[in-house]
């Protein structure tokens, strides 16, 4: 009796874990389609592509786009990032109300194709903000944003907040 109930419960585990377990096939695809952020300047993307991921998870997520044009060549495009990374409230309001999605121009790849349908830029990095549908709200010369030999808080603060989902935008 006791080994009856030993193979029984033996039976009952192995059930469980089999029928938690997904196939590998069906596994890939769940994982794969989650968003991940781009978050590096990189010529070899799919710019075009990757604007239709990020309009996909903005309207998902209820938030607005945020693109980032610049390269790993931009050094100001750096200090932008350290910017964030050294303002972690600033960093968490963007995230909060931002898809971002950072689009490489450079030698390599100007991604024309896809910078054709916003307006023209005069320097770098540029910020473009969208609606969860893609329609342009503001196109930002980040050199406004700047103090010194960074970026001033308050002026990050405040056009992130004016852009943020909800807003009435006026520009």
């Amino acid at each position: 009796m006791i080994q009856v109930t030993r193979l029984l419960s033996l039976a009952a585990v192995i059930l469980l874990l089999t029928i938690g377990q997904v196939p590998a096939q069906r596994r890939r695809h769940t994982t794969s389609s989650k968003y991940t952020p781009v978050t590096a300047y990189d010529p070899k993307r799919d710019a075009e592509r990757d604007v239709a991921l990020a309009i996909k998870e903005a309207r998902r997520s209820n938030r607005n786009i945020l693109l980032e044009v610049g390269g790993e060549w931009c050094s100001w495009c750096h200090r932008l990032d350290k910017f964030f990374v050294d303002n972690p409230a600033l960093a968490e309001l963007r995230d909060r109300n931002f898809v971002t999605l950072k689009i490489n121009f450079s030698e390599e790849n100007k991604n024309q194709k896809v910078l054709s349908k916003y307006p023209a830029i005069d320097g770098y990095p540029h910020i473009f903000f969208l609606d969860a549908q893609g329609k342009l709200l503001l196109s930002q010369d980040t050199g406004v944003l700047e103090s010194g030999k960074s970026y001033n808080l308050e002026k990050l603060t405040i056009v992130l907040n004016e852009l943020s989902p909800g807003k009435q935008h006026l520009r």
